[in-house]
């Protein structure tokens, strides 16, 4: 659950963006496609994944990565990109056949036995200590856990999101690309709802991502979930707000020696999000106007 004073920052700041949205769609288009091969890469990156940031824009380009990399990770990156691409232009509802549709591109190349399908027959999967669902029940608790989706509970839009998300993962209803689509699929749910999309970022995995879905296995509570997601809602919204709103963007340690504020307090307060800080290229940023 997210604390009221979170939830009423994520409701002034939404409000902006949506009345920014209404005056720079393009913008706002060209925002997030600038940080396509970064959420490519970092989603790749949880999946351990050894392309660069600078490789993986090399290849969401068209081109080939410089050092020499295993012909799985260059589709991984490509096919993501597009799927990614097409989740950005997407005003489809979520369905078990986008789901699919999604899954098979993420999948061409690398396991077309298993693309756009889910688990069947003998087809168990582990991750770590957890087993996924068994496979001759995976497509009715995808169905169940989508009706319950759209059935309203929980009421807050990030709450369900993350309920789902972790429901997805704990369902594993993939032979491979489970995380990559589950990603995908909170960044779609997210536009759907008329927020940004977002990127979970592989350094952290282990200290947030992780042990938020361990604790939903355990637990059957989304909490952590929640909490990690409207962080990640309000860094989203930070960025398309300074970008659209401020002259100029500036390293977040610039501007805090500028403020008088240290660096580490500075640093702590952007991951709380307590700063409107946000990150380009695991960077932190901030508008080079911001005043407290």
């Amino acid at each position: 659950m997210i604390n009221q004073v979170t939830t009423a920052r994520i409701e002034a700041l939404w409000k902006h963006y949506r009345a920014l949205a209404v005056r720079y769609p393009d913008a706002l288009a060209q925002i997030a496609l600038a940080e396509l091969p970064e959420s490519v890469h970092q989603s790749n990156a949880i999946e351990n994944s050894t392309l660069t940031l600078e490789e993986t824009e090399r290849i969401v380009a068209g081109g080939l990565p410089s050092a020499s990399h295993e012909l799985r990770e260059v589709y991984e990156a490509s096919n993501l990109a597009r799927v990614t691409a097409d989740l950005l232009n997407s005003a489809e509802q979520l369905t078990v056949d986008l789901m699919l549709r999604w899954h098979r591109e993420l999948l061409t190349g690398i396991r077309d036995d298993a693309a756009g399908r889910f688990r069947q027959g003998d087809e168990w999967v582990r991750v770590g200590p957890h087993l996924g669902a068994n496979p001759q029940f995976v497509a009715e608790l995808i169905d169940e856990a989508l009706a319950r989706y759209r059935s309203g509970s929980p009421e807050s839009i990030l709450e369900r999101i993350a309920w789902f998300h972790c429901e997805f993962e704990v369902i594993h209803p993939f032979v491979d690309g489970n995380g990559r689509i589950g990603r995908v699929l909170i960044s779609h749910q997210l536009l759907q709802a008329d927020l940004p999309p977002v990127i979970v970022r592989a350094r952290s995995r282990h200290a947030e991502y992780y042990p938020a879905l361990e604790a939903y296995a355990r637990t059957d509570r989304h909490d952590a979930m929640t909490r990690l997601l409207a962080l990640l809602v309000l860094e989203a919204l930070h960025r398309r707000i300074a970008l659209l709103t401020s002259r100029e963007v500036v390293p977040l340690a610039e501007w805090a020696r500028a403020a008088g504020v240290r660096g580490n307090v500075a640093a702590n307060r952007a991951k709380r999000q307590t700063l409107p800080a946000f990150r380009v290229r695991d960077r932190w940023m901030i508008a080079a106007d911001h005043r407290e």
